[in-house]
Order: structure tokens, then C-alpha cells, then sequence
């Protein structure tokens, strides 16, 4: 069961995030009640070893391969300490099909099959397909795809906007130009997040500041490296390494011939909200951490 929420859950970012492609210049995440500065979606994505899945349009002309690296690390109240690392090639060709391929190590919900778990989530928009890559069962998943169209993309970013403005307005959030720096030879821009939780809001004694750092690449259109220092979770740091900016090979981008293709059956309403959506994780089982 534990592996199966897991499962759900990184089946559901992909879902989540194909409308989303077709926005335009990414904002630094979600609504904060669902992911943006300081939110729990945002935070999970970054343990999960989803750093650069923002918000953005479906980029073409502008392929590359790299390394993902997701390093998170929780001081526990006695002193003892958890770290944890996820690692991901990633891929993206020029016409904006993306694949990216997860092994998550046994630990955590894993920890009791004792053997690490391997994913490969592919994305076409040329095909308007969508797949989930098992290598250990030679299966893939086939993932209804929404319809065509930015509307709700537009809702969602109109959404962030608001909210990010009010927040600003109230001095719960400070937003800081950090320049343009070279990382990992890519040239990306710097933005900082500073977000204040006051004293009280949520059981709180004392205020609570969250600080994101965000380096965008304009020409790869892609997050190189994030940090997120929050006193609840700890620090967590995304950053893409071994840039190439050349084409992957067309074959990445499609299911291999002797795996067996299978529809992805709808999640129902219910327990875990709108179709598409994961059940939350069963009592007592192991899950990211939440706010």
C-alpha cells in the first residue's frame, strides 16, 4: 500500500502538471495553500525529486539532458537528523516532449520491500500522450490526458497572481531580485521568496519566516536550482547539473516494444477528492511530510 500511494501520488503531478505546460513565464509555484511559497504540495514535489515542474508553456526548440538532484535534510527536535536524496535524468527534445527517469531509494514507505523502486514518466504533447514506465514489470501506464485548452491554467496562474499580491501587500511575503548567475554553466535569474508566518496563525509562539530561493533559465526555460529553508521541514535544495544542450534520442520518448501498454483506470471521487487526485496514505502508513 505504501508503494502504491507513492505511486499515486507522482501519477498525479504528472496529470497535474500537463495543463500547466501551456501557461506562459512560470511563477515561482502554485497557490500557497496548494504548493507556492511555504505550501505542502510544493515541499513534496521537491522531496519526490520534482524541483523544476512549474507552472510553464510547452517549451520547443530548446532541448536538453541533465541530472536532477533533490537533497532535503530534517533536524528532529532531539538533535538526530534525516537526510534524504533523490536523483533523476531528465530530458526534453525540440518539440517539448520531456521524459524523466526516478529511482527512489529504499527508504521511508519503500523501506519495507528492501529494494529501491524505478519510474520513467514520459510526457508528448505531440502525441497528446502520456505514460508511467515500470522497468521491473516491463509495463507502461497509459494517462488520460485533459482536453486541450489554457482556461484553467489561466485560473490557476490568475490565482497565484492575486494571492502573491495580497500577500505582499499584507508584508507576509517579501519577493527580492537576486540578479543573473551562472550555474552549472547555464545562465539563470535569481528570486527570492521571504514568507512570515505570524506569531499565532497556526499555534505558532513566535514567527515563523520560510525563504525561497528560485534561479530560473530563460533560455532552457527551466528551475536550475532552487532552496527552500523552512523551520517545519527543514532545508531541501533542487539543482540541475550536467547540462547538455543537445537532442536526446527520439526512442526515449516512446514506450519500449516489449513492454505491455495498460489504460491508467480514472480515480474516483471520494476519499481522495476530484478524479486524478490520490487517496491520502492509510492510517498509520508512512507519508511526505505535510503542513
Amino acid at each position: 500500500m505504501k508503494s502504491k500511494w507513492i505511486y499515486l501520488v507522482l501519477s498525479s503531478l504528472l496529470l497535474a502538471g500537463v495543463p500547466l505546460l501551456r501557461a506562459q513565464e512560470p511563477p515561482p509555484g502554485p497557490p500557497p495553500d496548494a504548493g507556492g511559497p511555504g505550501g505542502p504540495m510544493g515541499h513534496r514535489m521537491e522531496i519526490l525529486g520534482f524541483g523544476e515542474m512549474h507552472p510553464g508553456k510547452i517549451v520547443t526548440g530548446a532541448p536538453y539532458s541533465a541530472v536532477a538532484v533533490t537533497e532535503t535534510k530534517q533536524t528532529l527536535a532531539d538533535g538526530n537528523t534525516i537526510d534524504r536524496k533523490v536523483q533523476s535524468n531528465v530530458y526534453r527534445d525540440s518539440q517539448g516532449r520531456t521524459r524523466r527517469e526516478t529511482t527512489f531509494p529504499a527508504v521511508g514507505a519503500l523501506a519495507a520491500t528492501g529494494q529501491p523502486h524505478s519510474m520513467v514518466m514520459i510526457h508528448d504533447p505531440v502525441a497528446s500522450t502520456a505514460y508511467v514506465l515500470h522497468p521491473d514489470k516491463k509495463t507502461a501506464e497509459q494517462l488520460p490526458l485533459p482536453p486541450r485548452g489554457g482556461k484553467k491554467a489561466g485560473q490557476l496562474q490568475n490565482r497565484f497572481e492575486t494571492h502573491v499580491e495580497k500577500e505582499i501587500a499584507s508584508g507576509t511575503l517579501k519577493k527580492e531580485d537576486l540578479g543573473v548567475q551562472t550555474i552549472n554553466g547555464v545562465s539563470a535569474q535569481g528570486t527570492r521568496y521571504t514568507r512570515t508566518i505570524p506569531a499565532g496563525q497556526i499555534g505558532n509562539a513566535s514567527a515563523i519566516v520560510i525563504v525561497n530561493e528560485r534561479w530560473y533559465s530563460p533560455d532552457l526555460q527551466v528551475v536550475v536550482k532552487s532552496a527552500r529553508n523552512d523551520p517545519r521541514f527543514g532545508e531541501t535544495t533542487y539543482t540541475l547539473t550536467t547540462v547538455q544542450k543537445s537532442e536526446p534520442a527520439a526512442s526515449l520518448f516512446t514506450v519500449p516494444a516489449d513492454y505491455t501498454v495498460e489504460q491508467s483506470k480514472p480515480r474516483l471521487r471520494g476519499r481522495g477528492g476530484p478524479a486524478g487526485t490520490p487517496p491520502p496514505p492509510p492510517p498509520g502508513e508512512d507519508a511526505p511530510p505535510n503542513e
